[in-house]
């Protein structure tokens, strides 16, 4: 009977010890834990050690306080001038709250897809197309601050809401698509006609300063031709004014000037000219020189 008292005692030691030991919860870093006891909401245990009271203490749900991120598939829209596309969201969203997250709505995920859905419905339909294309951020900031009001009774916080892709109906991408053609081929033609205008302008202005530059150096040039003939003349009347002065200085006699007449009227002789005038004082010296050679020759 002893040994039956010793190893029924020993038995609840092991059960009590292994009730312990399995009733021993570590909470991890980022991690909440919400316990319930007899059913009721009891705490919510934070990073690290809790012990749980076995078959009274439960942990009804374990909740992650890390930033998620869900990718909603593409839902249908209707802007404001009836056209259908589609458009697919990315929510950024962290729980703050474990409690609410955890009482507050039956499935937290379909509840934010499906407010999601129906904001962007609310927010395209006071859209048109082209407004709905280049709005981005104002969709973003709108879905944002909708569902961040929405989502705080469930203990959810939305940090950041963006619109992945939006696509229209592929007849309104063809049209959107031949109008980028054209608009950048407008471009290009502008771009090349503002080319070969600045290319005129260079070349008319290029031509023009070499006109300008030919011009200038040809007035140089007269101008020094014309210092040139201008220095040459003086210099010349400087030495005819010199030379008749330096005769008038000699005072030469008659027949000193009717000898230099003989011999600048020899020299017109020997040239070409038809006609000579012969002035009447070399008419005589002329005279004189052939009754001289005839008497020479007597």
């Amino acid at each position: 009977m002893e040994f039956i008292k010793w190893f029924v005692l020993g038995a609840l030691v092991l059960i009590a010890i292994g009730l312990l030991v399995t009733n021993i919860r570590i909470v991890p870093q980022a991690r909440a834990y919400v316990v319930e006891r007899l059913g009721a909401y009891h705490g919510t245990w934070q990073v690290g050690l809790h012990f749980k009271i076995p078959l009274i203490d439960k942990i009804a749900r374990k909740v992650s306080l890390k930033e998620k991120v869900i990718d909603f598939p593409p839902q249908p829209v209707i802007t404001k001038d009836n056209v259908t596309m589609e458009i697919d969201t990315v929510i950024y969203f962290q729980i703050t709250d474990p409690k609410l997250y955890t009482y507050g709505v039956e499935s937290p995920m379909d509840a934010i897809e499906n407010l999601t859905a129906t904001t962007l419905r609310n927010i395209i339909g006071e859209l048109e197309l082209d407004e709905s294309l280049t709005s981005r951020e104002h969709i973003n900031s709108k879905i944002r601050l909708v569902l961040d009001e929405a989502t705080d009774p469930w203990g959810i916080k939305i940090n950041r809401v963006e619109v992945k892709n939006i696509t229209p109906p592929r007849d309104i991408q063809t049209a959107m698509e031949k109008q980028m053609r054209a608009e950048r081929e407008r471009r290009e033609a502008i771009l090349i006609a503002e080319g070969e205008k600045k290319s005129a302008i260079l070349i008319a202005e290029g031509q023009k300063e070499a006109a300008i530059l030919q011009a200038e150096a040809k007035k140089q040039t007269a101008i020094k031709e014309a210092e040139g003939q201008s220095e040459a003349i003086l210099m010349i009347n400087k030495a005819t004014a010199d030379g008749l002065k330096l005769i008038k200085d000699a005072q030469l006699d008659d027949a000193v000037i009717k000898l230099k007449s003989l011999e600048a009227f020899q020299k017109a002789a020997d040239g070409q000219a038809t006609k000579i005038i012969i002035p009447s004082e070399i008419q005589g010296l002329a005279g004189l020189a052939s009754s001289v050679k005839e008497l020479v020759k007597e």
